[in-house]
Protein backbone atom coordinates (compact mmCIF):
# COMPACT_ATOMS: atom_id res chain seq x y z
CA UNK A 1 0.00 0.00 0.00
CA UNK A 2 1.49 3.29 -1.05
CA UNK A 3 1.75 6.81 1.13
CA UNK A 4 1.24 10.10 -0.36
CA UNK A 5 4.46 11.95 -0.59
CA UNK A 6 4.37 14.80 1.98
CA UNK A 7 3.46 18.42 1.55
CA UNK A 8 4.44 20.43 -0.51
CA UNK A 9 3.64 17.47 -2.98
CA UNK A 10 5.14 16.82 -6.07
CA UNK A 11 2.33 17.99 -8.17
CA UNK A 12 2.17 20.88 -6.01
CA UNK A 13 5.46 22.20 -7.04
CA UNK A 14 7.07 24.39 -9.86
CA UNK A 15 10.40 22.97 -11.24
CA UNK A 16 12.98 24.13 -9.12
CA UNK A 17 11.55 23.48 -6.12
CA UNK A 18 10.39 19.69 -7.52
CA UNK A 19 14.30 19.19 -7.78
CA UNK A 20 15.29 20.51 -4.57
CA UNK A 21 13.10 18.17 -3.13
CA UNK A 22 12.94 15.24 -5.16
CA UNK A 23 16.37 15.79 -7.73
CA UNK A 24 18.59 13.80 -5.76
CA UNK A 25 16.56 10.49 -6.41
CA UNK A 26 18.55 8.88 -9.30
CA UNK A 27 21.91 9.45 -8.00
CA UNK A 28 23.61 12.46 -9.14
CA UNK A 29 21.10 12.66 -12.34
CA UNK A 30 18.55 15.45 -11.89
CA UNK A 31 17.76 15.24 -15.58
CA UNK A 32 15.41 12.72 -14.92
CA UNK A 33 13.09 14.33 -12.22
CA UNK A 34 13.17 17.35 -14.57
CA UNK A 35 12.73 14.98 -17.42
CA UNK A 36 9.34 13.48 -15.28
CA UNK A 37 8.34 16.81 -14.23
CA UNK A 38 8.40 18.66 -17.75
CA UNK A 39 5.51 15.99 -19.01
CA UNK A 40 3.40 16.73 -16.00
CA UNK A 41 2.21 16.01 -12.76
CA UNK A 42 -1.15 15.58 -11.34
CA UNK A 43 -2.27 14.87 -7.58
CA UNK A 44 -1.79 10.46 -9.14
CA UNK A 45 1.94 11.64 -8.82
CA UNK A 46 2.31 12.57 -5.23
CA UNK A 47 1.88 8.84 -4.98
CA UNK A 48 5.30 7.15 -4.78
CA UNK A 49 4.76 4.42 -7.10
CA UNK A 50 3.50 6.60 -9.81
CA UNK A 51 6.32 9.28 -9.67
CA UNK A 52 9.05 6.29 -9.49
CA UNK A 53 6.86 4.71 -12.72
CA UNK A 54 7.20 8.03 -14.34
CA UNK A 55 10.72 9.02 -13.29
CA UNK A 56 11.57 5.30 -14.45
CA UNK A 57 9.99 5.58 -17.85
CA UNK A 58 11.77 8.75 -18.07
CA UNK A 59 15.37 6.59 -17.66
CA UNK A 60 14.09 3.91 -19.43
CA UNK A 61 13.97 6.20 -22.81
CA UNK A 62 17.10 7.53 -22.51
CA UNK A 63 19.57 7.06 -25.16
CA UNK A 64 22.34 4.47 -23.68
CA UNK A 65 24.68 7.05 -23.16
CA UNK A 66 22.61 8.38 -20.89
CA UNK A 67 21.54 5.36 -19.00
CA UNK A 68 25.49 4.64 -18.67
CA UNK A 69 26.36 7.93 -17.01
CA UNK A 70 23.36 7.52 -14.77
CA UNK A 71 25.19 3.70 -13.94
CA UNK A 72 28.59 5.41 -13.61
CA UNK A 73 27.22 7.68 -10.77
CA UNK A 74 26.52 5.17 -8.81
CA UNK A 75 29.36 3.96 -5.87
CA UNK A 76 30.93 0.80 -5.78
CA UNK A 77 29.29 -1.54 -2.99
CA UNK A 78 31.46 -1.68 -0.21
CA UNK A 79 33.74 0.41 -1.90
CA UNK A 80 36.17 3.52 -1.90
CA UNK A 81 33.55 6.10 -1.30
CA UNK A 82 31.90 3.86 1.34
CA UNK A 83 35.10 3.93 3.35
CA UNK A 84 35.96 7.11 3.09
CA UNK A 85 32.32 8.50 4.10
CA UNK A 86 31.48 10.05 0.41
CA UNK A 87 28.34 8.19 -0.32
CA UNK A 88 25.23 10.31 -0.48
CA UNK A 89 23.36 10.17 2.61
CA UNK A 90 20.41 7.71 0.53
CA UNK A 91 23.53 5.42 -0.76
CA UNK A 92 25.14 5.06 3.24
CA UNK A 93 21.50 3.95 4.54
CA UNK A 94 20.96 1.42 1.72
CA UNK A 95 24.23 0.07 2.16
CA UNK A 96 24.38 -0.17 6.51
CA UNK A 97 20.84 -1.43 6.34
CA UNK A 98 22.27 -4.41 3.99
CA UNK A 99 25.65 -4.95 6.12
CA UNK A 100 27.52 -3.87 4.18
CA UNK A 101 29.20 -1.51 6.45
CA UNK A 102 30.00 -4.91 8.50
CA UNK A 103 32.01 -6.60 6.24
CA UNK A 104 34.69 -9.11 7.30
CA UNK A 105 38.09 -8.39 6.00
CA UNK A 106 37.42 -11.37 3.35
CA UNK A 107 34.12 -10.32 2.46
CA UNK A 108 35.85 -6.81 1.93
CA UNK A 109 38.09 -8.06 -0.51
CA UNK A 110 35.85 -10.36 -2.17
CA UNK A 111 33.67 -7.23 -3.00
CA UNK A 112 36.52 -5.34 -3.83
CA UNK A 113 37.65 -7.82 -6.59
CA UNK A 114 33.97 -8.21 -7.58
CA UNK A 115 33.70 -4.77 -8.59
CA UNK A 116 37.17 -4.56 -10.50
CA UNK A 117 36.02 -8.16 -12.83
CA UNK A 118 32.58 -6.00 -13.01
CA UNK A 119 34.36 -2.65 -13.91
CA UNK A 120 36.81 -4.44 -16.53
CA UNK A 121 33.99 -6.47 -18.11
CA UNK A 122 31.00 -3.67 -18.69
CA UNK A 123 32.69 -0.08 -17.78
CA UNK A 124 30.18 0.98 -15.28
CA UNK A 125 29.37 0.04 -11.29
CA UNK A 126 27.26 -3.13 -10.16
CA UNK A 127 24.34 -1.55 -8.83
CA UNK A 128 21.43 -3.71 -6.64
CA UNK A 129 18.40 -2.06 -4.75
CA UNK A 130 20.19 -3.63 -1.68
CA UNK A 131 16.67 -3.27 0.48
CA UNK A 132 15.81 -6.74 1.54
CA UNK A 133 19.25 -8.54 0.75
CA UNK A 134 22.07 -9.21 3.14
CA UNK A 135 25.88 -9.04 1.82
CA UNK A 136 25.79 -12.80 1.33
CA UNK A 137 22.15 -12.71 -1.35
CA UNK A 138 24.32 -9.30 -2.95
CA UNK A 139 27.88 -11.17 -3.81
CA UNK A 140 25.92 -13.90 -5.03
CA UNK A 141 24.03 -11.76 -7.50
CA UNK A 142 26.84 -10.19 -8.51
CA UNK A 143 28.21 -13.47 -9.35
CA UNK A 144 25.50 -14.01 -11.46
CA UNK A 145 24.99 -11.22 -12.89
CA UNK A 146 29.33 -11.31 -14.13
CA UNK A 147 28.05 -14.05 -16.38
CA UNK A 148 25.27 -11.54 -18.69
CA UNK A 149 26.07 -9.72 -21.85
CA UNK A 150 26.62 -6.15 -21.63
CA UNK A 151 23.13 -4.96 -22.92
CA UNK A 152 21.37 -7.54 -20.57
CA UNK A 153 23.68 -6.23 -17.66
CA UNK A 154 22.68 -2.24 -18.62
CA UNK A 155 19.26 -3.41 -18.90
CA UNK A 156 19.53 -5.13 -15.49
CA UNK A 157 21.25 -2.53 -13.98
CA UNK A 158 18.81 -0.07 -15.36
CA UNK A 159 16.15 -2.14 -13.47
CA UNK A 160 18.13 -1.74 -10.30
CA UNK A 161 18.16 1.88 -10.36
CA UNK A 162 14.37 2.17 -10.85
CA UNK A 163 14.17 -0.15 -7.97
CA UNK A 164 16.32 2.12 -5.90
CA UNK A 165 14.51 5.06 -6.72
CA UNK A 166 11.16 3.61 -6.16
CA UNK A 167 12.41 2.57 -2.12
CA UNK A 168 14.22 6.27 -1.78
CA UNK A 169 10.23 7.87 -2.59
CA UNK A 170 9.12 5.56 0.22
CA UNK A 171 11.35 6.34 2.34
CA UNK A 172 10.96 10.07 1.24
CA UNK A 173 6.72 9.41 2.16
CA UNK A 174 7.45 7.83 5.61
CA UNK A 175 7.16 4.37 4.76
CA UNK A 176 10.04 2.32 6.47
CA UNK A 177 13.16 0.86 4.88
Amino acid sequence: MSNTLPPPRPSELELDAFLAQYGDIFEHSPWVAEGAWKQGFTARHDDPDVLADSMGAILQQADIDQQIAVIRAHPDLAGKAALTGELTQDSTREQAGAGLDQCTTAEFERFQNLNQAYQDKFGFPFVIAVKGLDRHAILDAFEKRLENDLATERRTAIEQIIKIARFRLHVRAGETQ
